[in-house]
């Protein structure tokens, strides 16, 4: 298993859980990043999705990165995406569905977790923990994560095979999807699994609260589940997946990432994206 150290000042260098797979060659070809990449918006709030269109599309200027984003806010009624149907090795932002396969097993079998369950579920959300996130892979199945994934709409997404999660394939229109369950009222999870849900990305460790937590509002409830892996070919992914509550706020952003040449870059790019949007919205 491999583990990366970044800090938090920095979003370099202080301890953090990364994801564990086996290295392997013959990823999916990456699309080379757009110096000027086309990022849609569409609001019903005057004004807005023009700004976020200049602003995020700013934020990415000069990148070398492949960058996936999506944003949904309910409050001022408003959507933007960038690459939204690419695929992307999922890394640890996996974790989230994990729990979500988890939440709703339980929900279906009409039982609280169990102690060990709650445990497990509790490390692989706040500390990333790899071998909790493996033990909770083997107990659901490939199948029982299949089985998520179609009730939750998330077409897009196809589980790593031979036990190797953070390799699953995802989308940031199908992570958007998970937030928006997770986030509002639905027939896949019920409110006190979706309340769970939130209250383990909300007490993720200081260390690993980097990513789309940047620029946040001081008044908005901050739920983040991030996600890095290095692999040998299209360098680091980086990703950063965040629910914004509470205050007013009532929204979520995806940013994916590949083809980083380093983990603090992939942070940075990140984190310029959602600087912008929060910025924006919060002058709206």
């Amino acid at each position: 298993m491999g583990h990366t150290r970044i800090s938090r000042r920095a979003v370099a260098a202080a301890a953090v859980a990364g994801v564990a797979v086996p290295v392997a060659a013959g990823a999916a070809t990456a699309e080379a990043a757009s110096a000027t990449p086309r990022v849609s918006c569409a609001s019903a709030a005057p004004g807005l999705a023009a700004e976020l269109q200049r602003d995020i599309t700013k934020a990415l200027a000069g990148g070398t990165a492949r960058t996936a984003v999506s944003l949904h806010d309910r409050t001022t009624g408003t959507a933007c995406a960038l690459r939204a149907d690419q695929h992307f090795d999922s890394a640890s932002t996996v974790k989230v569905t994990v729990l979500a396969t988890l939440l709703r097993d339980a929900q279906q079998h009409h039982r609280h977790l169990t102690s060990r369950e709650a445990r497990l579920a509790t490390a692989m959300i706040t500390k990333s923990d790899n071998d909790a996130t493996t033990a909770l892979w083997k107990q659901l199945g490939v199948a029982e994560v299949d089985d998520f994934l179609a009730a939750a709409g998330m077409n897009h997404t196809t589980p790593g095979a031979a036990g190797a999660w953070g390799l699953t394939q995802i989308t940031a229109g199908d992570e958007q999807k998970l937030l928006d369950l997770l986030t509002t009222p639905n027939a896949v999870l019920g409110g006190n699994a979706r309340a769970y849900a939130l209250k383990l990305m909300n007490q993720v460790v200081p260390s690993q609260r980097w990513g789309t937590p940047a620029g946040a509002p001081d008044s908005a409830v901050v739920h983040v589940k991030n996600g890095w892996l290095s692999r040998a070919t299209h360098g680091w992914r980086v990703h950063s997946l965040g629910a914004f509550t509470g205050g007013g706020h009532d929204y979520t952003v995806t940013v994916l990432t590949d083809d980083d040449k380093t983990m603090a870059s992939g942070i940075a790019t990140i984190q310029a994206v959602s600087r912008a949007i929060h910025q924006d919205l919060d002058a709206a």
